[in-house]
């Protein structure tokens, strides 16, 4: 009995220290509110759209006064010709991000907290943080004139080494195009990602590294054994974050570097086959159908990658 009722007592003031304290951080509550609305706005409502996928919507009979048609959209999806090769272009490109693109941030995370000279630091910082903040239209411009025929940075560099006699059209071959589109995704954003791992470095003990270095533990030990154990917790639930968007192979970068018909076989993922067939055609109960398929998809990876992550003590929920 006397368990009970401590635990009846407890519960109360438990309730109220957090409305005590959610008081005193009214003003920081404030500044949330913003965002709230911003996600319930543009992330929450239009989740009414995905009925067009069990419709045969129409823009001008509207959601009440197009027919439904139940899982129609969705088996003519799974039985299109791309089908599977959407699917296989979507799942290797996003592998080939994942695998390539989620350590290298970590990477040099890891090398810029082991430079000294603040100036130089500061200066490869920067220039590794700038190209997150141009827009793919600039980005891909960038990469067809470093790898166009005519006057291209790297046929004129392959060509004075004697590596080839003749420029390569590299954007019109499909054995070049995933080393290209995944090497121009991890240049873009490697700089700006590494910023959390660095500010989760920066909170390591440093009293662990003098431990580490009395114990004989040179700098690459000190990495594997103080450094990177440290920060798992962080890499873990981007890990996760990642994970859960793996469909997401890409669509800009894509559409943009990949817009020749020769590359379709080997760039067309979900996104821009959504476009393409969907949009583009005015099939938007198809795309619909296309798009809730792969965001299902997309929860389930989620909901898996945390359930493994819980067995290490780190997860999400």
């Amino acid at each position: 009995m006397q368990n009970t009722t401590q635990l009846s007592v407890e519960k109360p003031k438990a309730k109220v220290s957090r409305l005590r304290r959610f008081g005193k951080q009214w003003d920081l509550q404030l500044m949330v509110i913003p965002a709230l609305l911003f996600i319930f706005v543009f992330s929450y409502i239009p989740m009414y759209g995905v009925l067009m996928a069990f419709q045969d919507y129409s823009l001008f009979e509207g959601f009440r006064g197009s027919p439904w048609v139940g899982f129609k959209h969705f088996e003519m999806f799974f039985q299109a010709p791309e089908f599977w090769t959407v699917i296989r272009n979507t799942v290797v490109i996003s592998l080939l991000k994942l695998l390539i693109g989620f350590p290298a941030p970590i990477i040099l995370a890891l090398m810029l907290n082991e430079v000294r000279g603040r100036i130089f630091k500061r200066a490869v910082q920067t220039i590794s943080y700038l190209p997150h903040f141009l827009s793919w239209v600039i980005v891909s411009g960038f990469v067809m004139s470093m790898l166009s025929t005519e006057n291209g940075s790297v046929n004129m560099l392959l060509q004075n080494l004697n590596l080839i006699k003749e420029p390569i059209n590299f954007l019109s071959l499909p054995q070049y195009f995933w080393t290209i589109l995944v090497t121009t995704g991890v240049w873009k954003e490697i700089g700006f990602a590494s910023i959390v791992y660095l500010a989760a470095i920066a909170g390591v003990d440093p009293h662990l590294h003098e431990a580490a270095a009395m114990d004989g533990a040179g700098k690459l030990r000190q990495i594997f054994s103080v450094t990177l154990p440290s920060i798992m917790p962080v890499v873990i639930v981007f890990l996760i974050l990642a994970i859960g968007n793996l469909l997401n192979a890409g669509f800009e970068d894509i559409l943009l570097l990949g817009s020749n018909p020769v590359l379709r076989d080997v760039g067309d993922v979900l996104d821009t086959y959504v476009y393409r067939v969907g949009i583009q055609n005015n099939r938007y109960s198809y795309a619909t159908a296309a798009g809730l398929f792969k965001a299902l998809l997309g929860v389930l990876l989620l909901i898996g990658a945390n359930y493994a992550a819980r067995r290490s003590g780190n997860s999400l929920w």
